[in-house]
């Protein structure tokens, strides 16, 4: 199994590097910015083999140009439904991408929400399976809507929930602390929450990333997947002062509820 391991770009992005030990070449996802990327690759002594992308915005794509001037013309991977120049193979869900220098092969999940064609890629062939999930999903969180629904979001990570719980959730932000304090205002009781509190400062405290996560772990204590929980969906209709009518109703009335007072 390929090692991964963050590159810190901007203010609180993760750039994933994939490497497997004895490889003279590696993948990235997401890279939003090229210099700390390339600074890595020189300092391990390694060359960059594709890129993967999950979505459009700059901040996930913004360094590609620059990365394929530097290490030559190599793929890149990224959604069918979005307008990315630099893809090279555009990609939706269903479909598989096969990385030699990882002997990996990687599933294409269609995670639309955060933008309308954002896709995440999951790749369950190792010992652990693994997701690279963009801004889909956040631990203890999920990303804005922008260019998707409500709806599309809140379908995307119920599919997302559906896999093994022992998943690695690599997202692409440090959000985490900020998320729980929004998580406390939902479910201000969840015992699981509180304790991943703890365990984030203590992570932080030694200056380690809270990232990856796990899918059990969002499902214990991460709001947005937890909209059919009765205590979730009674803080929504508190705050929305009104009666729920279904899960999506619930998850779009804590996507606003964030939005605007929160983030």
């Amino acid at each position: 199994m390929y090692d991964v391991r963050p590159i810190h770009a901007f203010r609180d992005n993760f750039v994933w590097l994939l490497h497997r030990s004895g490889e003279s070449q590696a993948v990235v996802v997401d890279p939003g910015a090229a210099e700390p990327v390339i600074e890595r690759m020189e300092t391990s002594g390694i060359a960059l083999a594709a890129i993967l992308v999950t979505h459009k915005h700059a901040d996930h794509v913004g360094g590609i140009r620059r990365l394929r001037a530097h290490f030559g013309s190599i793929p890149v991977y990224g959604p069918v439904g979005e307008p990315i120049p630099e893809v090279t193979h555009r990609l939706s869900g269903g479909g598989r991408i096969v990385l030699e220098t990882l002997q990996a092969e990687l599933d294409v999940i269609d995670t639309p929400g955060h933008t309308e064609g954002h896709i995440a890629y999951f790749d369950h062939s190792g010992d652990r399976p693994v997701l690279f999930c963009g801004d889909t999903l956040f631990s203890v969180g999920c990303g804005r809507v922008f260019s998707g629904t409500h709806r599309q979001l809140h379908d995307s990570l119920s599919r997302l929930a559906e896999l093994p719980p022992e998943t690695l959730a690599y997202c692409a932000h440090e959000y985490t602390l900020d998320n729980i304090g929004f998580a406390k205002w939902v479910e201000p009781n969840n015992r699981a929450l509180l304790e991943r509190e703890h365990q984030a400062f203590a992570q932080i405290d030694r200056n380690a990333d809270t990232v990856p996560t796990t899918i059990a772990m969002e499902k214990a204590t991460n709001p947005f997947l937890r909209v059919r929980r009765n205590s979730v969906r009674a803080a929504a209709e508190r705050h929305a002062g009104r009666r729920m009518r279904d899960s999506s109703d619930v998850f779009a009335t804590l996507r606003t509820w964030k939005d605007v007072a929160y983030d």
